[in-house]
């Protein structure tokens, strides 16, 4: 069975897919105030991802949660990237990097980058 990751879409990064084939297949939450992209990962994959955080769950809905801002923030830039939602094998490959930044985390949440 499949679990979801939800990415949370900011007007920045709603702008950086805005017309791509992605801008369809936004979920708009709470009413249309959140927009979100929701990314099918394998049951295998999950499992890699659980093991490698601590805090990371499946929640009722089948959804990874608790899971690192630099893993989410990751997820966003290849889906940026590729321009699709296909994108847990990549993001896999930089697992150990997403790791070690995940680990600064507990000491300090880094705000969000705004330019």
């Amino acid at each position: 069975m499949p679990h979801y990751i939800s990415v949370i879409l900011d007007d920045e990064r709603y702008s950086k897919i805005k017309g791509t084939p992605l801008e369809e297949k936004i979920t708009y939450l709470f009413g249309g105030a959140l927009r979100s992209l929701i990314v099918e990962v394998p049951e295998e994959k999950s499992e890699k991802i659980l093991k490698a955080f601590d805090k990371a769950r499946i929640d009722s809905r089948g959804y990874i949660e608790d899971i690192p801002v630099a893993f989410r923030r990751a997820v966003f830039e290849e889906i940026a990237k590729a321009k699709s939602l296909d994108v847990i094998d990549k993001v896999l490959e930089r697992l150990d990097e997403i790791v070690e930044a995940a680990k600064k985390e507990d000491e300090y949440i880094p705000p969000p980058e705004i330019e």
